[in-house]
């Protein structure tokens, strides 16, 4: 169970009009960069302390050091001018590279008196190694991100189950973690489940989600309206048509009668599972058929609103996250397990689980079971308290 602050939503402005727009949208975490530089690409470090100026203690501030050479000394150089401007954090990009080791110990001094965060990146080899590296070094946190823009999502490049374990890691070692790259509006569920720190944005909250272009204060709403957040003061919001974002997987439950919900499902998924009681079935897969339905309470009465929308991806993603720890000896606890993930969604008030190992007889055999949230825990304000009277 996660015991760390909720999600925050970081996002990456280029200038102080674009601050203002991420200032009165909410972002919790003002990052500052140039987009048209690459993944990384710094703005000058006089302009980021006018930003930070500007900014003036009203959120935490990030800055990133650029797309530089595994150099110590010109990584070193770079992140010491970046702390110089009064940034809350310094994101450093830590490039496949055998100079790698020999960056990180040279930042390690600055790592004592500077937030440092270690930029890794999905679309490249990930030496996972680095994370306690970091760690020793003093780094604040580390992150995961994209390098090509425009060559696909995080998630593209790397699974939800994969993404679960970076975030253990992570929180192994004591470090935040954040992920980031071309993440998209659907994107937002499915990474919150896994709990990280920060989720990082720039194109889906620009016009027409280009990264260089300038931010649009209704695709910022759209964002932010996903990640959700401790109560505050209620802010006038852009108005967000949700009708431009599509709902996946997701089906009307007309039996429904004592709370209005949807529901969603995964049908007929068939994988290979290292499951079994018995010594011969250790080390092996059988292949496993899961069919999961879950039934969403609406949030909202607008039945184009993404917040009520629990997309089939998030039971996929439990799935995957639960398959990749290991051997299973009871099919009994795998249902359960998938069960008590997908109710973790507080949207979540029922699910139905059934789970078939399909190579033990010439049919089926396995185990169906329904659980419940109790009504109690089931309501959705805890998920979206800054909803007014309206659901809007």
């Amino acid at each position: 169970t996660r015991k760390h602050p909720m999600t925050l939503m970081l996002a990456s402005v280029t200038n102080e009009a674009e601050a203002d727009v991420a200032l009165a949208g909410g972002a919790d975490i003002i990052d500052l960069k140039d987009p048209s530089k690459g993944a990384l690409g710094a703005l000058d470090a006089r302009q980021v302390a006018r930003i930070v100026a500007h900014i003036a203690g009203r959120t935490k501030t990030s800055a990133v050091t650029g797309d530089l050479p595994m150099q110590p000394a010109v990584l070193k150089a770079a992140a010491e001018a970046m702390a110089a401007t009064g940034v809350d954090f310094v994101k450093t990009g830590l490039f496949p590279d055998p100079n790698i080791p020999a960056c990180i110990a040279a930042l390690a001094p600055l790592a004592q008196k500077t937030a440092l965060i270690g930029v890794l990146f999905a679309d490249m080899p990930v030496d996972l190694d680095l994370v306690p590296q970091m760690a020793v070094a003093g780094f604040r946190g580390a992150m995961l991100d994209t390098a090509r823009k425009g060559a696909g999502r995080l998630i593209d490049h790397m699974d939800v189950a994969k993404l679960a374990g970076f975030v253990a890691l992570c929180r192994h070692h004591n470090l935040l973690v954040g992920l980031a790259g071309a993440l998209e509006a659907p994107d937002v569920p499915r990474l919150l489940a896994i709990g990280p720190d920060y989720l990082g944005f720039r194109g889906a909250l620009c016009h027409g989600r280009n990264r260089k272009g300038e931010i649009d204060a209704a695709a910022f709403a759209v964002i932010r309206h996903l990640i959700p957040r401790a109560a505050a003061p209620r802010t006038a919001q852009p108005k967000v048509d949700w009708r431009l974002l599509s709902a996946r997987g997701y089906s009307v439950d007309a039996d429904a009668k004592s709370v209005a919900t949807d529901r969603i499902f995964v049908h007929d998924l068939v994988l290979p599972v290292q499951i079994g009681a018995y010594d011969y079935e250790t080390g092996q897969t059988q292949n496993v058929r899961f069919n999961v339905d879950a039934d969403v309470r609406r949030v909202t009465h607008d039945a184009h609103d993404m917040r009520h929308i629990v997309s089939y991806d998030v039971i996929r993603d439990a799935i995957s996250i639960i398959l990749a720890r290991g051997h299973i000896a009871m099919v009994e606890t795998l249902a359960d397990e998938i069960a008590q993930t997908v109710l973790r969604d507080t949207r979540v008030v029922r699910v139905f689980v059934r789970v078939e190992k399909l190579d033990v007889i010439a049919g089926s055999v396995g185990v169906a079971i329904e659980r419940e949230r109790p009504r109690a825990s089931a309501g959705v304000h805890e998920l979206f308290p800054d909803l007014g009277a309206t659901g809007r």
